[in-house]
């Protein structure tokens, strides 16, 4: 008699054993889950920060193409300031 206890234990240990190790497995997976999600989190903020970079670079971009049409309408101005003195010098 005592010798079937040890079986029957052993049965239900390797049962809760093979329990622990599917919950395991699942919790494993459930991590691997996990950071997958967190890696595409990551790269949802990656790219982000590239739309965000390429949108700054273009403001400095039509910044700095604003400027150079400021320069060639200060340019114009002082060639029609020269135009008028000339007129001016002739008449």
């Amino acid at each position: 008699m005592d010798a079937d206890r040890p079986r029957r234990n052993t049965k239900l240990r390797r049962g809760q054993r093979e329990d622990r190790k599917t919950e395991r497995e699942r919790e494993r997976e459930r991590e691997r889950e996990r950071e997958r999600e967190r890696e595409r989190e990551r790269e949802r903020e990656r790219e982000r920060e590239r739309e965000n970079e390429r949108e700054r670079e273009n403001e400095r971009e039509r910044e700095r193409e604003r400027e150079r049409e400021r320069e060639r309408e200060r340019e114009r101005e002082r060639e029609r300031e020269r135009n008028r003195d000339q007129e001016r010098g002739r008449g």
